[in-house]
């Protein structure tokens, strides 16, 4: 099997120079790339991308960072991640957070990502002062994917929470609801993507824009679980009479606020209409409303747009302009649509 050296021998120079003029490096003449092009077609040789970046000093390795890989949305978007980086023949490195504070500190606030990745994807991670700082001063590409802290030079991509939750509350206003409830993630969990904030907005700005005042009284917060929607619920069902609707601040609390409702006695949708975000794959199986959002749409594209400056191959035109990673930090993220899908958990109140 042909291999550097025989392409060196033939051409008459070194490997290293082989290997620079097979990379296009400027540092080789263009007779003498020329005549190592030639050697290397003769021979038949196939330069390996591995090989090459790691000559290069490159790891051909993708950090990604996750608050918890269990939940449907992150195990979602890293597969798509995973996909589309093998497809260039990068790896993936998961650091899985899962409120662990010793594993955040060893991944977030060392030099551990230093030398061991060409790049990182911070997936939902909120990121401290001092986080943020380490992170930057690697001076390695990245990109973030849905909410969570912006770094200086890198894009996001994500869709829009504030409109995904706004959307979810106006489709329960439509139907005439007026009691209309809100479950969502723990805000004093510090190691909780801040999704559900956005998405607490939205659902707090739909209400006031239809002469709704909200009520704290109908808004719980929980962790971002099944059991979670299941104990917001019957929290908020404790507290006095019941909502006609709840909008839940992810398929999964939505799943467990309708297990929640049916134990204590009440029916979806005749009772209470259930609406969440997502599009679980389980959403349809469960007749369960959501507003659907393109998670692994989401992933693919931040694995694109970090493949570009790592010398990848071409990003793909979809949802819009492709950022660099050298753009100003405030420049516009990449924002994918979603959109309402109706189904049986949702209809209009009795007594309308």
């Amino acid at each position: 099997m042909t291999n550097i050296d025989d392409v060196a021998r033939l051409a008459g120079v070194s490997t290293a120079t082989v290997s620079r003029a097979l990379r296009g490096l400027p540092t080789v003449s263009a007779a003498t790339r020329r005549r190592v092009l030639a050697a290397a077609e003769q021979l038949q040789y196939a330069v390996s991308p591995n090989a090459s970046r790691l000559a290069g000093g490159r790891t051909a390795t993708v950090a990604v960072v996750v608050p918890r890989i269990t939940r449907w949305f992150f195990g979602t978007v890293v597969e798509a991640v995973e996909d589309t980086l093998h497809e260039s023949g990068y790896d993936l490195l998961l650091y899985n957070l899962d409120g662990r504070e010793r594993t955040r500190q060893r991944v977030l606030r060392t030099a551990n990502l230093h030398k061991r990745v060409d790049a990182v994807m911070l997936v939902a991670t909120p990121l401290r002062p001092a986080e943020l700082t380490e992170l930057a001063a690697l001076g390695l590409p990245g990109v973030t994917i849905s909410s969570g802290s912006r770094v200086p030079g890198w894009p996001c991509v994500r869709i829009d929470d504030v409109a995904a939750g706004g959307t979810a509350t106006r489709h329960l206003l439509d139907l005439g609801h007026r009691r209309i409830a809100h479950i969502c993630g723990d805000p004093h969990d510090e190691l909780a993507h801040t999704t559900h904030l956005d998405r607490r907005r939205g659902y707090q700005e739909a209400l006031r824009a239809a002469g709704i005042v909200p009520d704290p009284g109908l808004d719980v917060e929980s962790q971002f679980t099944i059991d979670g929607g299941n104990r917001a619920t019957t929290e908020l069902l404790a507290r006095g009479e019941p909502p006609t609707a709840i909008f839940a601040a992810c398929d999964e609390m939505a799943m467990g606020a309708v297990r929640a409702l049916r134990e204590a006695g009440l029916r979806v949708p005749q009772d209470v209409s259930v609406i969440g975000i997502d599009d679980h794959d389980l959403a349809g199986v469960l007749g369960l409303s959501t507003i659907a959002q393109p998670a692994a749409e989401q992933g693919r594209l931040a694995a694109q747009i970090l493949l570009n400056p790592l010398g990848g191959r071409e990003l793909s035109p979809q949802a819009g302009r492709i950022p660099d990673p050298g753009d100003d930090p405030g420049a516009a993220p990449v924002i994918l649509p979603t959109r309402l899908v109706v189904r049986e958990s949702t209809a209009p109140p009795r007594a309308h």
